[in-house]
Formats: C-alpha cells, sequence, structure tokens
C-alpha cells in the first residue's frame, strides 16, 4: 500500500492518468476516411459541400471557443474542462453517426472545434499538478500517447475497412464507447489546488528570465502578465513559429483528404489513408518522444532548426501539391507531419522552462489564438464558399508557400543568432574582460 500511495503523491501519478485519457480520446478509427465517409452512400455529400461549406466551420468554432475555454479552465481549475472536452467529443461522433443533412455535419464540426479548443486545458493540466524540473518529460509523454493513440485508430482504421470487417456506422459505435472509457478517466483525474488567476495561491513571487539581464516579477494581473512573458525575445521568436507553423499545419491536416482525393479520384482512393494516418502518427510520436531526452543547445541552435526543418516541410507541401503520384503524396504528408510535431514538441517545452505555470497557461492561449485568427482569414477567404471558395490545388499552393516564408524568415533569423554568438565567443577570446 505505501507503494500506492508513494505513486498517487507523485508526478507520475496525474501523468500516467492525462496519458489514460490522451491516448482513448485520439483513437478514432474513421478519422482517416471521414471524407469517404461524407460523400459516400450514407450520407451523399458533395466534395464542394464537404470542403467548402462543412470543414470551414470547424475553424469558426475553434476561434469563438477558444478565449472562453481558456478563462473557464482557469476559473474551473482545468480539470472540469478537460471532462467537458470528453462530453465535446461524444456529441461529435453522435452527430457524425446518427444525422445527415449539411446543417448537422456543421454542427458536428461545431462541437468538434470546441474539442479542439479544450486542448489548453488537456496542456496546461499537467503543469498545474507537476514540477518545473518534469515538464520537458511530461510535455513529450502527454504528446506522445496524443500521437500514439491517434497512430492505433487509424491502424485499427485500415485492417476494418480493408478487411471489411465493419461498416463505418458501426467504427463509430465503437468510437463512442472509447470516448466513454476516456470520459471516465478524465474523473479520476486529481483536482489541481490552485489556478492562474481565479484561485491563486499566496506564495512568494516567481521571477521568470528575460532576453537581458533582469528578471520580470509575477505579476497579479492579466495585462502585465501578458506583457511580461512577451519581453523575453527568445520566448517571442518561439511563440511566433508556434502560432504561424500550427495555422499552416491545421489548414494541411484538415483538407489533405481532400487533395488524396484529386490525387486519385476513384472509388478506392481511400483504402490506404489509415495506413498513412498510422505512419505518420507513429513517426511523429517517435519524434515527440526522442527530444524529450536530447541535450541540445536550443538557445543557440533552435531558430535554425525551426527555419531549417520549416523549409522540409515547405518542400514536402509543395511535392503533395504538385505530384499525381498519390504515393509520393502519402510520402510527403508523413514528412511534413513528423516534421511539425517534432518542432511543436520543442517549442512548447522552450516556452514552459522559460515560464511559471501560470505564464505557460497565458502564453499557450496566446499563441493558440494568434496562430487560429490567421487560419480563420485564410480559411475565410481561401477556403469558405463565401470567399474565393478556390479548389484544392490552388488551396494547397498558398499553403506550401506560406509554409516557405516561414521557412525563410527563421532560416535568416537563426543564421544571425549564430553568427552573434561566434561574435560574441570571438570578442571573449580576444579580450577575456569583455563579457557577453
Amino acid at each position: 500500500m505505501e507503494t500506492v500511495e508513494r505513486w498517487r503523491s507523485s508526478w507520475k501519478f496525474p501523468t500516467t492518468l492525462l496519458c489514460f485519457y490522451g491516448f482513448f480520446s485520439t483513437v478514432k478509427p474513421l478519422e482517416p476516411f471521414l471524407f469517404a465517409y461524407l460523400t459516400g452512400p450514407d450520407k451523399n455529400l458533395t466534395a464542394e459541400q464537404v470542403n467548402n461549406q462543412i470543414l470551414p466551420v470547424w475553424t469558426y468554432s475553434y476561434l469563438s471557443a477558444l478565449v472562453p475555454v481558456f478563462l473557464l479552465t482557469d476559473w474551473l481549475r482545468y480539470k472540469p474542462v478537460v471532462m467537458s472536452q470528453g462530453v465535446a467529443l461524444f456529441l461529435t461522433t453522435a452527430l457524425l453517426l446518427w444525422t445527415k443533412t449539411t446543417a448537422a455535419m456543421q454542427a458536428m464540426q461545431f462541437f468538434y472545434g470546441v474539442v479542439t479548443a479544450s486542448d489548453v486545458a488537456y496542456f496546461s493540466y499537467i503543469y498545474s499538478v507537476i514540477d518545473h524540473r518534469r515538464y520537458r518529460k511530461a510535455t513529450s509523454y502527454c504528446r506522445s500517447v496524443q500521437l500514439l493513440g491517434y497512430t492505433v485508430g487509424s491502424v485499427l482504421g485500415q485492417l476494418l475497412v480493408s478487411f471489411d470487417l465493419m461498416s463505418y456506422n458501426n467504427i463509430l459505435v465503437m468510437t463512442l464507447v472509447l470516448t466513454a472509457v476516456a470520459l471516465f478517466v478524465s474523473c479520476l483525474l486529481p483536482m489541481p489546488q490552485r489556478s492562474m488567476f481565479f484561485h491563486r495561491r499566496q506564495t512568494p513571487v516567481v521571477r521568470m528570465k528575460t532576453d537581458g539581464d533582469g528578471t520580470a516579477e509575477d505579476n497579479p494581473t492579466l495585462w502585465r502578465n501578458f506583457c511580461d512573458c512577451y519581453t523575453s525575445r527568445k520566448l517571442l521568436y518561439w511563440s511566433a513559429w508556434w502560432a504561424l507553423a500550427t495555422c499552416g499545419y491545421n489548414l494541411t491536416v484538415n483538407y489533405v483528404q481532400v487533395l488524396w482525393e484529386h490525387v486519385q479520384p476513384s472509388q478506392n482512393f481511400s483504402i490506404y489513408n489509415g495506413g498513412v494516418e498510422a505512419v505518420s502518427n507513429l513517426m511523429s510520436a517517435a519524434t515527440a518522444y526522442g527530444i524529450g531526452f536530447t541535450q541540445v543547445r536550443w538557445e543557440t541552435w533552435g531558430e535554425l532548426a525551426l527555419g531549417g526543418f520549416s523549409g522540409l516541410g515547405a518542400a514536402a507541401l509543395f511535392l503533395m501539391t504538385f505530384s499525381s503520384n498519390i504515393w509520393l503524396c502519402y510520402a510527403a504528408y508523413i514528412v511534413f507531419k513528423s516534421l511539425y510535431m517534432l518542432l511543436i514538441t520543442i517549442a512548447t517545452f522552450q516556452v514552459a522552462a522559460g515560464l511559471s505555470m501560470e505564464r505557460y497557461a497565458l502564453m499557450f492561449g496566446t499563441n493558440s489564438f494568434g496562430g487560429l485568427a490567421l487560419q480563420t482569414i485564410i480559411t475565410a477567404v481561401v477556403v469558405d464558399s463565401r470567399g474565393l471558395g478556390l479548389a484544392i490545388i490552388p488551396q494547397f499552393t498558398i499553403y506550401s508557400s506560406y509554409y516557405a516564408t516561414i521557412a525563410f524568415v527563421f532560416s535568416l533569423r537563426g543564421l544571425f543568432v549564430i553568427w552573434r554568438e561566434k561574435k560574441k565567443v570571438s570578442n571573449h577570446d580576444i579580450n577575456p574582460a569583455v563579457t557577453s
């Protein structure tokens, strides 16, 4: 019993429960075949309805829910919002299973936007109950197990569809059961004792390093915390990449099945989607997990890594866009997704390591909101039928060019940082009295 009690009082207990929740909530066997399901005989929707009327609703819902969810997350102390995410996910799956109209599918996307917005509670919860020295490993575990859940769901979906073991509707019934398990696990999570604004503890002032020689005190008001967070240039650049790259990633993942259908327009175009998603998620999980054990001076090499790997991601997007070979398109998608998950994991713990738990939650919400606001603008102008309503190839040409711009800017910034560091070292070697 003492061993169990020690485990329950350690950082491993809430991390383990959160990982179980993250796993069961992300096992979605039908997701790789969503476009085929919506345009098939079960729902009988057109490709244009799905691409230009239904899928954009997720972006709008995500944006509208993010700020209220962020504030409720703090007021309710994380756990209730994690539980609410499970409820919204259940409603999403139920609507997808039992309704057919375009309006109902738009409602389904609305609830899925709420699910996505609630990720702020999933990732902020763990930082409210563990020591900051565990942030890097906890981050890699929580993100990796999500990717593992997506992988298991994709493999399971591929097997069920390839061998005709279940209909799409029965797969959704199974998904409802898995979602119920996730909801049950969320009820077991320990309740955090404090939050950022509404449930603050009377503790000594927490201080945060800035990019200069000084420090910034932990201020009690929202606006001062926001300003203090973004006075650090390092955190500002990491956050900028986080927001910009996440925007491009979400746009790509949300519409990639439409692209695949365009590359291979046949009744069987989607039979390998589950396998492709499984491989991409497995590779992403491996990179996200492995990065937790690397020892790299990210303060020196980080921005160049952001630019260089984003450049590879942009190249993969261009290959996906203009390739007429579905296998090249699949391979490029796997590369793109793995690179993004590698970099976002680095960015997440780099930001978290430089901040208190309270300020990390604020920056998480702010970065997500910034990326989502940009994503909403692009969606409204480029994708939505009330805007330009572009076809899928022009859409992905824009996404590829957007990612290439990110890569160019951060590569230049990274080269400048390395040049500056070498110059400091050179000056110090010439005159040891000169400090950096």
